[in-house]
């Protein structure tokens, strides 16, 4: 009999000689810029705790007395005894930082990619998605059954193309994208996907999950970044980067908040976040609003170190991640295991994750210029 879980093996020696083989890296302690790895510390370059409040005391203590207060888990569903009290203010605070109507919580940024896609668009219905979006993105797409296309990396040109050609075949379309590009760190042309929206009668979603608290006068996200706020439009984000917790959100007018509540499944089907982390997550959003210090020493951290990294180096970037161009896997495996050996922990990016390899780094507000150049002599 052949086994029919042996393809398994095969599979993975495939991975190997591409230079794609993954594997988890154990961080010990708390987090922060500098991190235990194997038994040895180094500055963290790998985290999206942009603002450094993972570890922060007062998020600390936030899910302690959440915890003391309602418990570990949150038992259910939000339609059934998972929704409490502290879920509702949580949801305020995010629409009071976003500028919108209402919000909803989910239990991570890829279920409320998943659940709002899937829930705003079926079988009759046109989907365009940025070339580069994240996966909850595209996997919303294919599971929403709507025809998926992508357009090219913020090319306005090619997805205005592209809905001239498609548009009028369909019911509803949504356009998709990025707002600040994960793997990458370069900005969506925000103002020009609006009009374009707006042109073609469609709706408009913007992942701001590494925009949320790190873009715009007060952490609103690439929407406040490029004056955009008060637009009718779709954001989503997560809790887990810079608010330095867990789950996502949903935030828009009150009548697509209360739609999503009655249709998105990855919200009415799984349990609601944890009473520890919704309680981090709204105390993150509190110090967000009453220290712009930490975002302006994030913003120091990164202009510093693009003025001192070689710009042919470097990929275009407008946030806190930098990603350093490799020729090939093995390159950008070697050069990371090089800065490890140097106590810097800089992970290598690869196909098919990306394009093209890449060192990945993601700044915080609470590098200290030692560590910056520390990095600088090492690379």
């Amino acid at each position: 009999m052949v086994n029919p879980y042996s393809w398994l093996d095969k599979s993975l020696e495939t991975i190997h000689r591409a230079n794609w083989y993954r594997s988890v890296k154990a961080i010990a302690g708390k987090p922060g810029a500098i991190v235990e790895l194997a038994g040895k510390p180094v500055v963290n370059f790998a985290s999206n705790d942009y603002l450094g409040l993972a570890g922060d005391e007062r998020l600390i203590q936030a899910a302690v007395d959440a915890t003391q207060a309602y418990g570990t888990g949150s038992t259910g569903s939000p339609l059934t005894s998972g929704h409490k009290d502290l879920h509702r203010d949580l949801e305020k605070a995010i629409a009071s930082l976003k500028q919108t109507e209402d919000a909803l919580v989910f239990s991570s940024g890829y279920l409320a990619n998943l659940g709002a896609v899937s829930a705003l668009v079926g079988q009759r219905d046109l989907i365009l998605g940025d070339l580069y979006n994240h996966s909850s993105l595209k996997k919303g797409a294919i599971l929403s059954g709507a025809t998926a296309i992508d357009y090219q990396h913020n090319d306005i040109a090619d997805l205005r193309y592209k809905l001239i050609e498609h548009r009028s075949l369909y019911r509803r379309c949504l356009i998709a994208t990025d707002s600040v590009f994960s793997m990458d760190g370069d900005l969506c042309p925000l103002p020009e996907l609006i009009a374009i929206a707006e042109d073609f009668q469609s709706m408009l979603l913007v992942d701001e999950a590494h925009a949320t608290g790190v873009m715009g006068k007060t952490g609103g996200g690439c929407v406040e970044h490029f004056n955009c706020t008060g637009t009718e439009l779709i954001q989503i984000g997560t809790l887990s980067k810079a608010l330095g917790s867990l789950g996502g959100y949903v935030a828009g007018s009150a009548v697509l908040i209360d739609f999503l509540r009655n249709r998105a499944a990855s919200w009415i089907y799984t349990t609601g976040l944890s009473p520890a982390d919704t309680a981090a997550a709204t105390k993150a959003i509190e110090i967000i609003k009453q220290e712009p210090q930490r975002r302006e020493q994030l913003w120091q951290n990164i202009n510093y170190l693009k003025q001192k990294l070689s710009s042919q180096d470097l990929l275009p970037s407008e946030s806190p991640i930098l990603c350093l161009n490799l020729n090939t896997p093995k390159a950008a495996l070697n050069k990371s295991q090089q800065l490890t050996q140097a106590g810097i922990f800089a992970p290598a990016i690869r196909p098919p994750t990306v394009p093209t390899s890449r060192i990945r780094l993601s700044l915080m507000a609470t590098h200290q210029r030692s560590h910056l150049d520390r990095l600088i002599s090492s690379y």
